[in-house]
């Protein structure tokens, strides 16, 4: 059942208040400037000579060179390379968590976890201090010189580390909703559980696992921090990109490309929607709550938690090696300690800092409320154009970061809006770029809260907003707190959405620590990492404080 099915059937509305019309119109104002009309911009602006006259010769040049087309086949020989790994590896972590009894769970699941919230090029360091030519493995402990990490192995390596997490999480979530009693009822049927896996369990999971694979192949195609560092001569889209927009400014020639990448991610997010509609939304069914049994054969168990601990091991080190990177005098030369990096980063690089701190804050504030507001405009109001409200919402999530760039670059350079430069485009871009998480989460909630305890207040004579901001905010406290960290936490860590429209007034530190590292100062970059990695963990722990002090409550429809 889709969102939009499962929402008709909880449409109860007494009256049509004008504020929610307001509402309703200012919402898709916003969508249309700062969603469609940059997307637009782009279509438009493949189609435009240098003169700018309407002309399809920049087309024939791109279809001409086979240069772009290897890029094309490199991104997509990328993005299968590495779904198919994350996905593997995330089925087997997210069996290990719901199905098998190890120890450590909670331990694991947090580590799982982390590459996805690590600030940008984290990843991307941690594979130079390792296999660098000063890398700890390959010169240090094996003595090899001539080995590179630059190309295809080194960008497997780092995006499927980004992409296990979002295969766990996706893969988690649907085993976690897999009723136990199937496999239970094989297994004492007499069912060996390698058995029950093939038949059962397997069978039940491939549309989680296309999913899953569908998530980290977008993730990877519209990736950018990896490849700009670790690319080297193994070209793909969104560098390229990048590359036409700085080093030659020739914007057909970026909007071209930038379609070439846009048009594949958007139809791979259509089809992974199209599994997401068939999950069940229902969480209550009038059935006794019955978890199943863990596996807990003891030879299970200690392979299982091996592969986990390896995991973890991994994660560790990949990410122990840059903060120990950041106190070393100069790597793979002085290993000495020193603070000298962190004073630098500091000197160089507070305004940035300063900026994104601010920049996330403010975007986190206004896109965790506008998301719960979309989420219950989209399931408790009926009007004109609710799905195109919400797939416009949900757009933003499937455009490349360098194209969002591209796109706010043509759109908003020249009156009547001209606003590029300026600490307002970046918190629009990163505004509506990250709000889809915020309006998932609250349409989630909001179809298992009962509308008739809304009802009942619009009833007795009480607006929409009044009723809104007494009853049903409250109870979407938890999705407003994680859209809010969400967006925070995306807004910190943003790269490729924001590379093209920072300023010398408004410099981000992502930006700013990308800048070292293509300069080879990777001591400062690691340094500017840490920092941000901690600042990042930091308002994790705190929201994960407030929401289990805050508590939650589940009105569920009967």
């Amino acid at each position: 059942m889709s969102v939009m099915q499962s929402a008709s059937k909880v449409v109860k509305r007494v009256k049509f208040d004008p504020l929610v019309l307001a509402t309703i119109i200012l919402v898709f104002i916003f969508l249309i400037l700062f969603v469609m009309y940059p997307l637009i911009k782009v279509v438009v602006q493949s189609v435009i000579n240098n003169q700018g006259k309407v002309s399809i010769e920049g087309i024939r040049e791109i279809l001409r060179n086979k240069y772009y087309f290897v890029c094309l086949f490199n991104s997509f020989r990328l993005a299968v390379t590495v779904a198919v790994i994350s996905t593997i590896v995330g089925y087997i972590l997210a069996f290990a968590m719901t199905k098998v009894d190890i120890p450590l769970k909670g331990v694991f699941k947090n580590l799982v976890i982390i590459p996805m919230i690590s600030p940008p090029f984290i990843l991307a360091l941690s594979m130079i201090f390792l296999f660098g030519r000063q890398g700890v493995i390959t010169r240090q402990l094996l003595g090899i010189r001539d080995f590179s990490i630059f190309g295809l192995k080194g960008l497997v390596a780092a995006e499927t580390i980004e992409g296990i997490p979002i295969a766990f999480l996706s893969i988690s979530a649907m085993l976690e909703n897999m009723d136990p009693a199937v496999e239970d009822a094989a297994v004492s049927l007499g069912a060996e559980r390698l058995h029950v896996f093939r038949t059962v369990t397997l069978p039940l999971s491939l549309s989680g696992l296309a999913s899953a694979f569908l998530l980290v192949m977008i993730e990877s195609l519209t990736d950018f921090g990896n490849p700009i560092v670790l690319g080297g001569n193994y070209n793909v889209l969104s560098v390229s990109i990048y590359s036409e927009m700085t080093n030659f400014y020739n914007l057909t020639s970026a909007s071209i490309l930038s379609l070439m990448l846009l048009i594949p991610t958007i139809l791979l997010f259509i089809i992974q929607r199209y599994y997401i509609s068939r999950r069940s939304y229902i969480t209550v069914t009038g059935k006794p709550s019955y978890q199943g049994k863990l596996i807990m054969d003891k030879q299970t168990v200690k392979i299982f938690f091996t592969f986990c601990a390896l995991f973890a091991v991994i994660i560790v080190t990949l990410f122990g090696i840059v903060i120990f990177g950041s106190f070393t005098n100069t790597w793979g030369v002085n290993l000495s300690l020193t603070l000298k990096h962190y004073k630098y980063a500091f000197a160089l690089g507070f305004d940035s800092l300063k900026n994104s701190l601010e920049i996330s804050l403010i975007s986190a504030i206004v896109g965790g409320l506008l998301g719960v507001i979309i989420a219950f405009l989209i399931i408790r109001e009926s009007f004109f154009g609710k799905k195109i409200m919400e797939s416009l919402t949900l757009l933003t999530y499937t455009i490349p970061g360098i194209v969002v760039g591209v796109g706010y670059v043509l759109a908003f350079n020249k009156p009547p809006i001209s606003i590029n430069g300026t600490g307002l485009i970046l918190f629009i871009a990163l505004l509506f770029r990250n709000i889809p998480v915020a309006v998932e989460s609250g349409i989630s909630t909001l179809l298992q809260i009962d509308p008739s305890i809304e009802d009942a207040s619009t009833t007795l004579g009480a607006s929409a907003f009044t009723t809104f901001r007494k009853i049903t905010l409250p109870l979407l406290s938890s999705p407003l707190l994680s859209g809010m960290i969400y967006e925070f936490v995306r807004a910190m860590t943003a790269t490729s959405s924001v590379i093209l429209l920072v300023s010398a007034r408004w410099m981000l530190m992502p930006v700013v620590m990308y800048s070292n590292i293509e300069a080879g100062d990777f001591a400062t970059a690691s340094a500017q990492v840490t920092v941000m990695l901690v600042i990042i963990l930091v308002v994790i722990y705190v929201g994960r404080s407030l929401a289990k002090r805050g508590g939650k409550i589940n009105y569920v429809i009967d």
